[in-house]
Protein backbone atom coordinates (compact mmCIF):
# COMPACT_ATOMS: atom_id res chain seq x y z
CA UNK A 1 0.00 0.00 0.00
CA UNK A 2 1.60 3.35 -1.19
CA UNK A 3 2.02 6.48 1.03
CA UNK A 4 0.91 4.21 4.46
CA UNK A 5 3.56 5.25 7.27
CA UNK A 6 5.03 3.41 9.55
CA UNK A 7 7.33 5.57 12.65
CA UNK A 8 10.21 4.13 14.29
CA UNK A 9 10.93 6.04 17.32
CA UNK A 10 14.90 5.57 18.14
CA UNK A 11 16.76 7.00 21.03
CA UNK A 12 20.18 8.38 19.90
CA UNK A 13 23.30 6.22 21.69
CA UNK A 14 26.81 8.08 22.59
CA UNK A 15 28.66 6.10 20.15
CA UNK A 16 25.78 7.51 16.84
CA UNK A 17 27.12 10.91 17.90
CA UNK A 18 30.80 12.42 17.20
CA UNK A 19 32.90 14.79 20.11
CA UNK A 20 30.64 17.33 19.63
CA UNK A 21 27.41 15.29 20.55
CA UNK A 22 26.07 15.83 17.07
CA UNK A 23 24.75 12.53 15.76
CA UNK A 24 27.10 11.13 12.87
CA UNK A 25 25.93 11.38 8.98
CA UNK A 26 26.25 8.32 8.37
CA UNK A 27 24.35 6.76 11.60
CA UNK A 28 21.19 8.38 9.45
CA UNK A 29 21.32 5.41 7.03
CA UNK A 30 21.74 2.69 9.77
CA UNK A 31 18.25 4.36 11.10
CA UNK A 32 16.88 3.80 7.40
CA UNK A 33 17.51 0.31 7.76
CA UNK A 34 15.69 -0.11 10.79
CA UNK A 35 13.20 1.53 10.13
CA UNK A 36 12.51 -0.70 6.53
CA UNK A 37 12.68 -3.61 9.45
CA UNK A 38 9.51 -1.64 11.03
CA UNK A 39 7.56 -1.03 7.86
CA UNK A 40 7.81 -4.59 6.96
CA UNK A 41 6.54 -5.62 10.60
CA UNK A 42 4.10 -3.21 10.79
CA UNK A 43 2.69 -5.49 7.58
CA UNK A 44 2.80 -8.73 9.43
CA UNK A 45 6.54 -10.11 8.08
CA UNK A 46 9.84 -9.24 8.52
CA UNK A 47 12.65 -9.10 6.27
CA UNK A 48 14.21 -12.05 7.38
CA UNK A 49 11.00 -13.95 5.91
CA UNK A 50 11.63 -12.26 2.79
CA UNK A 51 15.14 -13.91 2.79
CA UNK A 52 14.16 -16.81 3.84
CA UNK A 53 11.78 -17.06 0.44
CA UNK A 54 14.89 -16.44 -1.15
CA UNK A 55 14.68 -11.91 -1.93
CA UNK A 56 16.47 -9.99 -1.18
CA UNK A 57 16.76 -5.74 -1.24
CA UNK A 58 19.84 -4.96 -2.03
CA UNK A 59 20.26 -0.53 -1.75
CA UNK A 60 20.51 1.23 -5.36
CA UNK A 61 20.72 4.47 -4.38
CA UNK A 62 20.52 6.77 -1.33
CA UNK A 63 20.20 10.59 -0.43
CA UNK A 64 19.64 11.91 2.94
CA UNK A 65 18.90 15.87 3.19
CA UNK A 66 20.29 17.32 6.89
CA UNK A 67 17.97 20.26 7.81
CA UNK A 68 18.61 20.22 11.67
CA UNK A 69 20.72 19.23 14.30
CA UNK A 70 20.39 15.40 15.90
CA UNK A 71 22.39 14.97 19.24
CA UNK A 72 23.33 12.29 21.74
CA UNK A 73 20.28 11.25 24.00
CA UNK A 74 18.09 13.05 21.38
CA UNK A 75 14.37 11.16 20.75
CA UNK A 76 13.56 10.81 17.34
CA UNK A 77 10.73 9.68 15.32
CA UNK A 78 11.35 8.00 11.70
CA UNK A 79 8.59 8.14 9.56
CA UNK A 80 8.62 5.43 6.65
CA UNK A 81 6.74 4.90 3.62
CA UNK A 82 6.81 3.08 0.04
CA UNK A 83 6.11 5.73 -2.68
CA UNK A 84 6.94 3.84 -5.68
CA UNK A 85 7.30 0.52 -7.00
CA UNK A 86 8.79 -0.28 -10.76
CA UNK A 87 9.26 -3.61 -12.28
CA UNK A 88 12.27 -4.25 -9.94
CA UNK A 89 12.70 -1.80 -7.31
CA UNK A 90 11.13 -0.26 -4.79
CA UNK A 91 11.21 3.23 -3.29
CA UNK A 92 11.19 4.55 0.34
CA UNK A 93 10.88 8.14 1.34
CA UNK A 94 12.11 8.88 5.16
CA UNK A 95 11.60 12.05 7.53
CA UNK A 96 13.04 11.82 10.86
CA UNK A 97 11.79 14.47 13.31
CA UNK A 98 12.52 15.94 16.87
CA UNK A 99 10.43 14.46 19.22
CA UNK A 100 11.12 17.41 21.05
CA UNK A 101 10.30 19.95 18.92
CA UNK A 102 8.24 18.17 16.20
CA UNK A 103 10.58 19.81 13.38
CA UNK A 104 11.86 17.63 10.48
CA UNK A 105 15.22 17.58 11.32
CA UNK A 106 16.17 14.79 7.62
CA UNK A 107 14.71 13.71 4.59
CA UNK A 108 15.97 11.03 2.58
CA UNK A 109 15.00 7.95 0.23
CA UNK A 110 16.44 4.83 -0.83
CA UNK A 111 15.88 2.85 -3.87
CA UNK A 112 15.96 -1.07 -3.87
CA UNK A 113 16.37 -3.52 -6.67
CA UNK A 114 14.42 -6.86 -5.75
CA UNK A 115 17.13 -9.75 -6.35
CA UNK A 116 16.84 -13.55 -5.79
CA UNK A 117 20.55 -14.88 -3.69
CA UNK A 118 22.01 -15.75 -7.58
CA UNK A 119 21.17 -11.80 -8.16
CA UNK A 120 18.61 -12.45 -11.08
CA UNK A 121 16.02 -9.38 -11.10
CA UNK A 122 13.02 -10.77 -12.97
CA UNK A 123 10.40 -8.72 -11.79
CA UNK A 124 8.50 -8.20 -8.64
CA UNK A 125 6.53 -11.61 -8.26
CA UNK A 126 3.10 -11.63 -7.03
CA UNK A 127 3.91 -13.51 -3.72
CA UNK A 128 6.10 -10.45 -2.87
CA UNK A 129 3.71 -7.94 -4.28
CA UNK A 130 1.25 -9.32 -1.57
CA UNK A 131 3.41 -8.58 1.15
CA UNK A 132 3.85 -4.77 -0.02
CA UNK A 133 0.69 -3.91 -1.10
CA UNK A 134 -0.88 -5.07 2.64
CA UNK A 135 -2.53 -2.38 4.67
CA UNK A 136 -0.55 -1.97 8.26
CA UNK A 137 -4.03 -1.03 9.39
CA UNK A 138 -4.85 -4.70 9.31
CA UNK A 139 -2.09 -6.10 10.98
CA UNK A 140 -0.12 -5.82 14.40
CA UNK A 141 3.37 -5.13 14.40
CA UNK A 142 5.49 -8.09 14.77
CA UNK A 143 7.95 -7.70 17.85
Amino acid sequence: MLNAVTEERIRVRYGETDQMGHAYYGQYLFWFEQSRGAWCRDRGYTYKNLEEMGYYLPVLEVHARYKGEVMYDDLIIVRIKMTAIKRNAIRFDYEIVSNETGKTVTEGYTWHLLVTKDLANKGIPKEIMDLLERDPALYSRLD
